[in-house]
């Protein structure tokens, strides 16, 4: 019996890895997603599937394990959703808080952001 392989993974073309692609991101941030723990910023990508970046930075979250921890459940989050998602470059930032959700609330609000972002990013942007 033949094994099939799913295409969820999370490959290394998924990810941003690099300044000048989380700095893109930054600077052009059209479409974005919040919540009082968590900020996702996107834009559109030069590449055919979406790709993420992480910020979770120290400031906000003190412990390693806990930093570790939303790291995981939020690229976990983005490779089950990946699909979709249009062809966007995100950037997950922690906020003040993140910390204390546990995480299945976690999972739950990244899984809420995901399907805000898409619906944002495919809606035509307006210019004012």
């Amino acid at each position: 019996m033949q094994q099939v392989r799913s295409s969820f993974g999370f490959a290394k073309t998924l990810r941003l890895l690099n300044a000048a692609q989380y700095r893109k991101v930054f600077n052009e941030n059209v479409v974005r997603a919040a919540h009082p723990h968590l900020l996702i910023l996107a834009c559109p990508s030069d590449s055919e599937h979406p790709r993420l970046g992480l910020v979770i930075a120290k400031k906000h979250v003190r412990n390693a394990s806990d930093r570790n921890r939303i790291k995981r459940i939020t690229r976990e989050t983005f490779r089950l959703q990946q699909h979709q998602l249009p062809p966007l470059d995100a950037v997950v930032l922690a906020r003040p808080g993140v910390a204390d959700l546990d995480k299945a609330v976690l999972a739950k609000t990244l899984n809420k952001l995901w399907r805000k972002l898409a619906k944002r990013a495919q809606q035509p942007q307006s210019k004012s």
